[in-house]
C-alpha cells in the first residue's frame, strides 16, 4: 500500500509541477519544482480527494500547520500516516 501512496502523491505533485513523475525526487521542495502557494493548495485538495482524507493544512499559515510540506518525502510520509489512521 505505501508504495502506491508514494506513487500517487508523486503523480499529483508532478501534475501540479507540469513534469514527469520520474523527475520528482523525494528530497525536492515544492518550490524547487516550481509550485507556488496556489499550487500548494491545489495539491492539498487533490491529495484529499484522491485518498479521501482531511489534510490538516492552513494555507494562511503553512508553517504552523501540522502537515509537513517541507519536501516531497515529508508530504508522502504525512499522507501515509493519514491514510493509515483512516484505515485503522
Amino acid at each position: 500500500m505505501s508504495d502506491t501512496v508514494e506513487q500517487k502523491v508523486i503523480q499529483i505533485i508532478a501534475e501540479q509541477a507540469v513534469m514527469e513523475p520520474a523527475k520528482v525526487d523525494l528530497t525536492s521542495t515544492l518550490e524547487d519544482l516550481g509550485i507556488d502557494s496556489l499550487g500548494v493548495v491545489e495539491t492539498i485538495f487533490s491529495i484529499e480527494e484522491t485518498f479521501d482524507i482531511s489534510v490538516p493544512f492552513n494555507a494562511n499559515d503553512p508553517d504552523s500547520s501540522p502537515f509537513d510540506i517541507s519536501d516531497v518525502g515529508s508530504i508522502v510520509d504525512a499522507v501515509k500516516e493519514l491514510v493509515t489512521a483512516k484505515a485503522g
